[in-house]
C-alpha cells in the first residue's frame, strides 16, 4: 500500500512541476477548445475554493487521516482489494496536495473542463479512492443483507 501512496504522490508532484514549468498563473491552453483546457491556478483552499488560506487546517486533517490509516493498517489489509487500493489512492492524493500546501501554501491545479472547478492529479485520485471505498462498502453491505441490486 505504501508503494501506491508514494507513487500517486510522486505522479501528482511531477505533473504539478511540469505545469509550473511551462505555465504562469491564470494561463490557459485549450486542448479541446470550449471543452477542456490546461489552466494554471494556484488554489489556497479546497475543492471549489472552500476554506481559502487554511493551510494548517488542511495539513492537520491530512496528518490525522494518515495516522488513522496507519493505526488501522491491519484492518485495511484484511479488506478487499478495492478498499485497499481506494485507501491508497485517497492517501496518495491527500499527501500530494499536502506537499503543495506545506511548500507553498496553495495547491497547483491545471485540469479545466470549463464547467467544473480546475483540479489536479491528486484530486482525481482522492475522488477515485473515495469512490472505490464507497463501492466496496456498498457491495459488502448488500452481501450481508442479502440485497441483490
Amino acid at each position: 500500500m505504501l508503494e501506491i501512496i508514494l507513487g500517486v504522490a510522486v505522479l501528482d508532484r511531477l505533473t504539478k512541476l511540469l505545469a509550473a514549468s511551462v505555465m504562469t498563473e491564470g494561463m490557459s491552453i485549450p486542448v479541446i477548445p470550449g471543452v477542456f483546457h490546461f489552466t494554471y491556478v494556484l488554489n489556497p483552499g479546497a475543492a471549489f475554493g472552500l476554506l481559502k488560506y487554511q493551510r494548517l487546517f488542511f495539513v492537520g486533517i491530512t496528518v490525522v487521516v494518515a495516522i488513522a490509516a496507519f493505526l488501522l493498517r491491519d484492518h485495511i489489509r484484511q479488506e478487499g482489494r478495492l478498499t485497499r487500493w481506494g485507501a491508497a489512492f485517497f492517501l496518495g492524493g491527500a499527501v500530494g496536495n499536502m506537499i503543495d500546501r506545506i511548500h507553498t501554501g496553495y495547491v497547483i491545479d491545471f485540469f479545466d473542463f470549463l464547467i467544473w472547478p480546475v483540479f489536479n492529479v491528486a484530486d482525481i485520485f482522492i475522488c477515485v479512492g473515495v469512490g472505490m471505498i464507497v463501492w466496496s462498502t456498498l457491495k459488502k453491505d448488500s452481501g450481508k443483507t442479502g440485497k441483490t441490486d
